[in-house]
């Protein structure tokens, strides 16, 4: 007899669908863990590799890694498999997400104390973004990483250019103007736009981080720290829709293109700049691209970069058993401990440990904007706010228009706050109360 015909003749396929959990036992009477994650390409491949290694120290545990449709397909299967009482053991969640899926009631807290025993303890995690996972003073989510936008440029268009320092690095650039003048003679040297970046195209949400990185380097805040009110500042917003507009209006950025198109623009040499997640550092090593990475430049006085994190949470489970419970939290401290490999990628490890190990710090040029680590913007908690969300898709498209000249900064600044306001007076679809603490 089969395992599932099993559970039915005893009627735990109608218990499960009642929201009680699955049975903890494996294979062999191990005890079983399943994990949902979103990860694919190079991310997909980093994973994998941790999963069979984690497997292989811990024989007792039946370890099932499920990778899902990114974006709004893996969320929504998420969702309703906590309603359902289907959910896995363990998943990955970006921590922007949280607000809007129900922690203490699609998600279950973390025993901060199993975790300590682990030797995973509260202050090895920067504190802005280790308070974004704490709701109602219990910690819903655990950071894995921070995936800010990141600046690569062309070593060696930049070199002909004249904008690289000592050591074959990119020479600060501290202002929008300083910006502007090394677009200006990446142009002159090459024929051609100095920066790419996604611009139109389905989904298109670059141009919402791009405003978000910018916006928030003039201390601006997109809604309300609680996220339930609109808190645009006008001014504030005007001044970085303007720059961005301008970037194209003088050919200094090439106008209209989709993400993989900036992504092959930048990949072939014909520019020197790209404006990107860091996590296709992958794809320009591997077509062995001369290029580097850095931080976004402080354009408009404050260092920071709009960003999200990879956390780990506990997907509700009505009964979840202790050993379940120490499996979950055994594989996320191991995990954690071995962010390292994760890091080739291009992610930023959140496990602040991992930052000062010589294997790390020997990635080139993953290690080259680690400190950016304590100043990432995370959208403000709301449901319809992070990564993949309802606002980056809106105001990605609103913004989009800014860069391609379909619309005015001030047009795109009214449809903005237009569609922010419908978003804050749309209930949560999963009935989600209250932001992080």
């Amino acid at each position: 007899m089969t395992r599932r015909k099993l559970l039915a003749a005893t009627g735990g396929l109608a218990l499960g669908a009642a929201g009680c959990a699955a049975p903890s036992f494996g294979a062999e009477g191990r005890t079983r863990l399943r994990y949902w994650h979103l990860f694919g390409g190079g991310d997909g491949a980093n994973m994998t590799a941790l999963v069979d290694a984690f497997a292989k120290e811990h024989p007792g545990i039946d370890l099932e890694a499920t990778q899902l449709q990114w974006g709004t397909p893996y969320y929504t299967k998420l969702g309703m498999a906590g309603v359902g009482g289907r959910a896995p053991e363990v998943a990955v969640l970006h921590l922007a997400r949280l607000a809007g899926f129900g922690p203490g009631r699609l998600l279950d807290p973390f025993d901060l104390d199993r975790l300590r025993e682990l030797g995973v303890g509260t202050g090895q995690f920067p504190e802005a973004i280790w308070k974004r996972g704490t709701v109602d003073g219990k910690q819903y989510a655990i950071p894995f990483d921070t995936h800010p936008m990141v600046l690569y440029y062309n070593t060696d268009v930049c070199e002909k250019a004249g904008l690289l320092g000592d050591g074959g690095k990119l020479r600060t650039i501290g202002s929008a103007r300083e910006f502007t003048d090394a677009l200006r003679a990446a142009k002159k040297a090459m024929g051609a736009p100095g920066l790419t970046a996604e611009t139109t195209g389905p989904d298109c949400v670059t141009p919402w981080r791009l405003f978000a990185t910018f916006y928030s380097q003039l201390g601006g805040t997109v809604l309300s720290a609680d996220g339930r009110r609109l808190a645009l500042d006008d001014g504030k917003a005007l001044e970085i829709l303007e720059f961005m507009a301008s970037l194209t209006e003088e050919g200094l950025m090439v106008r209209r293109v989709d993400y993989p198109g900036s992504i092959g623009v930048f990949n072939a040499g014909k520019t020197a700049f790209h404006l990107n997640g860091e996590w296709e550092v992958s794809t320009f090593a591997t077509s062995k691209l001369p290029f580097s990475m850095t931080r976004v430049p402080a354009l408009f006085g404050r260092p920071t970069a709009q960003a999200d994190c990879h956390s780990f949470v506990l997907p509700h489970q009505d009964g979840r058993s202790d050993a379940a419970t120490e499996a979950a939290h055994t594989f996320v401290a191991w995990m954690l401990k071995h962010s390292v490999d994760w890091a080739k990628g291009g992610h930023v490890p959140a496990y602040l440990p991992t930052l000062e190990k010589p294997a790390y710090l020997k990635l080139e040029p993953q290690s080259e904007y680690r400190s950016v680590i304590d100043d990432v913007v995370l959208d403000q908690p709301a449901w319809f706010a992070g990564s993949a969300s309802p606002m980056w898709i809106q105001l990605g498209a609103v913004f989009s228009g800014v860069l391609t000249g379909s619309r005015t900064p001030r047009g795109a600044l009214r449809a903005a706050k237009k569609r922010l306001r419908k978003l804050l007076d749309t209930p949560d679809p999963l009935g989600s109360a209250g932001g992080a603490a």
